[in-house]
């Protein structure tokens, strides 16, 4: 019965993270941000094999925030998990849609205790101008967005997913609260991944 229930609640995550991102674009964002957003066109799905795997110590990291300041992957150390978002670049389609879609499920983040970090090789002006405009009234990017610029494309590096034209694949990591990585998808980067799996891995890390 439990399964049962758990099921249902992944699917109800999922479709409601599919109908929020799927109008993102169309209905939550100015038609001037849409008209900014750049055509990337089709993209070679995935362009590197990371050299980290499920098991691995999460390495540590500290870079400039979008908010100001810096933060570090080793201050949630023994206090939260963390979900590592890596998407390629700013002002693209996919990325546009990906993270403006998290909004709708803040609380599953919040429910297993897990921090978002979203990252991109963008600077810190670059993403300002973008979380900016991707943000409506009502729903503003509410989870640290951190600037991989310089050196460029160090975390993505050390972390296998910085692609050889220099932005970094569409990834996730989560990472328990203990510092180990328990769940990795290096996805398709013209797609958003799908909320269902990272909802699986949340509930996973949390247990451990």
């Amino acid at each position: 019965m439990n399964k049962q229930k758990n099921k249902c609640r992944y699917l109800l995550y999922l479709s409601a993270f599919m109908i929020v991102t799927g109008i993102t674009a169309a209905y939550g964002q100015p038609d001037k941000f849409i008209e900014s957003i750049y055509p990337v066109g089709k993209l070679k799905p995935t362009d590197t094999v990371s050299k980290l795997k499920v098991g691995d110590p999460a390495p540590d990291f500290t870079l400039p925030a979008v908010a100001g300041g810096k933060i570090s992957l080793g201050q949630y150390a023994g206090k939260h998990n963390v979900v590592i978002s890596f998407v390629p670049a700013a002002w693209t389609p996919v990325c546009s849609d990906q993270w403006p879609g998290y909004n709708i499920s803040r609380d599953l983040f919040e429910k297993y205790d897990a921090v978002l970090l979203g990252i991109t090789v963008d600077n810190i002006p670059t993403l300002y101008s973008w979380i900016k405009q991707m943000s409506t009234p009502k729903e503003k990017i509410w989870f640290p967005v951190l600037s991989d610029f310089y050196p460029h494309g160090e975390v993505a590096s050390r972390y296998g997913v910085l692609r050889s034209e220099g932005v970094s694949e569409r990834a996730l990591f989560v990472i328990n609260k203990k510092g180990i990585i328990v769940y990795i998808d290096i996805h398709d980067i013209n797609e958003r991944p799908f909320l269902e799996d990272l909802a699986k891995a949340l509930e996973e890390a949390n247990k451990q």
